[in-house]
């Protein structure tokens, strides 16, 4: 089982750049660290063997280990300001949407301190119903409930509020919809023998409060899981009909006086802060990036992008699982050395009965290349698979890829220790779908070692070119979106790996206008250029996907909640946004399937003049990639075929394609607008990978594989094998400076 594990602050660095190692050695035992070069992840027998470098840097030594806790769970705090000290009377209320009310305790509002059992805690109790305590900080507790649960997934009024003259404590919870199964609304109202809701120094809470107010994150507890919506704080018990004032904005003139906070979620819904429009201004912050652009309580279907209509969008989705920074101290940093050859490293830690490898990613110096070959690192991919629990979670994960499962020790750790975050594939503890994905803790499945998905099997790239004597530099799918055209400029070749399957806007633009100045990209894989993602423009490190309506997913995104909260924009496949894969790389996702792989046979485009040059060296009959260690061949896993009607150029060449998939291999739901009987690969031509060349503006050209499993066959014997010569034959072409050209 995992003793060690760690993450860096950074995934992409340069000569003279500082990256910093967080470490957690849960035995709190020492362990060695050093720096490895990685060459070749993939230690299976039928791979190419394990192959890393040592490097000598400072940071080699022994380091004492200690274990650093995982705090998930999202809330939001408001820091403690003098005017909080003036509520002697009080009503708090919100909107609500829980998803979990069964599960007990869980806490909505709160400016409450556990030490002194002083103040207000506004929760759900273990009926799953309303629950208001209060304390005047002497020890006398008082607590109100309504003894009823709420429905999840429905919409609901709740507030509470003391009158400190009468002594009164009052609360509701109130179903918006008339639906008689969510029962009446309720009020209860009971006298207490408390004076006042004792003052304190705590942060105002959301959905979690602090169980020690000096540190209020590390302690947080009770997580509510749910969306709230509108929530206010009020320095006297108002009126039930006051309360219908406060729920919708402009704040009411003849209340202004006695609002203390009037939040709204629909402020600055990209950033990590939440706003109040009162005139106290206590803004605050969110944690753990609860999700946002959720549909408020008020959204009646008229409006879908929240950029349009912000007023119906002023709900956060708070879940107890989630999380974006692991917030560990580091334990070790590392200035990159001025001589640092560009590409994989590791940080390797050995102990504690346990070895760890932290990937990172060196580029070269700022405004140079060493090469004119780049490898683009999908670190976007990397990401949204992060910590990913679909081969124990996902229902007949073994029936769809005709295998018994065998669970890898970090499976069974993730399974048994659920802090460590989620993948844009995996349901929250409440089953709803996760949108972010940050890389800012421990990535068990983004490490050498592991299976091919997805890191490692890009490790078959690195561990060709190695072997053939090419030189490359990398860089990664962040730094493309963050540089664009400019991260990829100075490369006459882009080479990726077996799966870039999440794009950012800047990142396509970057790619297209790549290819129009003439550079050549060599796309060895499938299922790329799928989904839209967003990076998040202030926090560092963290991706945001919305699977809308369409694709190959493991849940789907609510309605009304398509767009990204990170930028706006309509998440989705890139093909239902109007830039099909096929426009860019000249093929785009039909299929997949996890039983077996397939070959590829060559077609009469591969003897067109102009093709002439991937096949030097490759017999007319060959049989392409019938072999490989993924599935036991070239094609498979997912894949890419060419398509007129979805922007495959005119011009472009199909010069081979696969054949012979099994039953298990299946047209993926864009391609199936209507199911019928035969849309699998043992009966359908249209389950196929697609080998695509064309060429582009200024002397540029594309060649496509269309396959995940193509770069795992390139080890196969050694590297003498036609899928390598193929490969080889593409990269020298590109790499010479003559123009390609459809006159060839």
């Amino acid at each position: 089982m995992r003793k060690l594990l760690g993450y860096s602050d950074q995934i992409s660095v340069r000569p003279g750049e500082t990256i910093r190692f967080m470490v957690s050695s849960l035995d709190s035992t020492p362990y060695k660290a050093d720096i490895v070069r990685l060459i070749c992840g993939d230690d299976r027998p039928s791979g190419p063997g394990y192959k890393e470098v040592k490097v000598e840097t400072p940071i080699s030594g022994e380091y004492e280990g200690r274990a650093q806790p995982i705090r998930d769970g999202s809330c939001a705090i408001v820091p403690h300001q003098p005017v909080f000290d003036t509520l002697s009377s009080f009503t708090v209320q919100a909107m609500i949407w829980p998803t979990t009310p069964q599960r007990g305790a869980q806490t909505l509002l709160c400016k409450w301190c556990e030490s002194t059992r002083a103040g207000f805690h506004l929760g759900i109790d273990e009926s799953g119903g309303v629950i208001i305590t209060i304390g005047d900080g002497s020890g006398q507790v008082e607590t109100l409930s309504v003894g009823k649960p709420l429905v999840a997934r429905e919409w609901y009024f709740v507030a509470a509020s003391f009158d400190e003259g009468t002594q009164e404590l009052r609360l509701y919870q109130e179903p918006l919809s008339h639906n008689p199964g969510l029962g009446e609304p309720i009020a209860v109202q009971g006298h207490v023998g408390l004076a006042l809701a004792g003052a304190n120094t705590a942060p105002f809470m959301i959905a979690a409060h602090g169980a020690d107010v000096a540190n209020p994150v590390a302690s947080a507890q009770h997580h509510y899981n749910g969306k709230i919506d509108s929530p206010r704080l009020a320095a006297r018990a108002l009126e039930r009909s006051e309360m219908a004032q406060l729920v919708k904005g402009p704040i009411p003139e003849r209340l202004s006086s006695d609002i203390i906070g009037w939040w709204d979620f629909s402020c600055d819904i990209p950033s990590a802060g939440i706003t109040d429009l009162g005139s106290h201004q206590l803004h605050g912050e969110t944690v753990n990036l609860p999700t946002r652009a959720m549909r408020g309580f008020n959204w009646d279907g008229s409006e879908h992008s929240w950029l349009h209509a912000p007023e119906h969008y002023g709900a956060i989705h708070f879940h107890d699982d989630d999380l974006y920074d692991a917030g560990w101290d580091a334990d070790f940093e590392l200035v990159i050395p001025q001589d640092m050859k560009s590409g994989i490293y590791c940080a390797r830690l050995i102990g504690a009965q346990d070895e760890e490898r932290i990937p990172f990613f060196v580029r070269p110096p700022a405004n140079t290349r060493t090469s004119n070959v780049v490898l683009l690192i999908s670190t976007a991919t990397f990401q949204a698979y992060a910590n990913a629990r679909s081969d124990i979670s996902m229902p007949l994960a073994e029936v769809k890829e005709g295998h018994i499962h065998t669970l890898s020790t970090d499976d069974v750790f993730l399974w048994e220790n659920k802090g460590y975050g989620l993948s844009t594939y995996d349901k929250h503890s409440d089953e709803t779908g996760v949108c972010y994905s940050s890389r800012l803790r421990p990535i068990l499945n983004m490490r050498p070692r592991t299976g091919l998905w997805s890191l490692n099997a890009d490790t078959h790239v690195t561990d060709w070119l190695e072997t053939i004597g090419q030189s490359y530099d990398v860089v990664t799918d962040e730094d493309l979106h963050d540089e664009g055209l400019s991260a990829l400029a100075p490369y006459r070749v882009v080479v990726t790996g077996a799966h870039p399957e999440y794009w950012s806007t800047p990142m396509m633009e970057a790619m297209a206008a790549y290819q129009q100045q003439g550079g050549r990209l060599m796309y060895l894989g499938g299922n790329g250029f799928y989904w839209r993602i967003a990076y998040h423009d202030e926090l560092p490190g963290v991706l945001e996907v919305r699977r809308a309506e369409n694709g190959m997913r493991f849940q789907s995104t609510e309605p009304g909640e398509y767009y990204q909260s990170f930028n706006g924009e309509l998440g989705g496949l890139w093909r239902r946004l109007g830039t099909p894969p096929n426009a860019i790389v000249g093929a785009g996702t039909v299929a997949t399937g996890f039983d077996s792989a397939s070959y590829y046979r060559r077609t009469a485009d591969s003897h067109d003049p102009r093709a002439t040059f991937i096949f030097e060296g490759v017999g007319e009959d060959e049989l392409i990639g019938d072999f490989g260690s993924l599935l036991g061949g070239a094609a498979g896993v997912e894949l890419d075929a060419a398509s007129r009607k979805l922007g495959t150029p005119p011009h472009a060449l199909v010069v081979a394609r696969s054949e012979g998939h099994s039953q298990l291999y299946f047209l993926c739901p864009e391609e199936t607008p209507f199911h019928h009987p035969i849309m699998s690969g043992a009966e359908n031509d249209r389950v196929r990978a697609d080998m695509v060349f064309y060429e582009t503006s200024n002397g540029g050209g594309v060649f496509t594989t269309g396959s995940i499993s193509w770069c795992a066959s390139l080890a196969t014997n050694d590297y003498d094998n036609n899928v390598a010569r193929i490969s080889g034959n593409v990269l020298a072409r590109f790499l010479d400076p003559a123009p390609l050209s459809t006159e060839s």
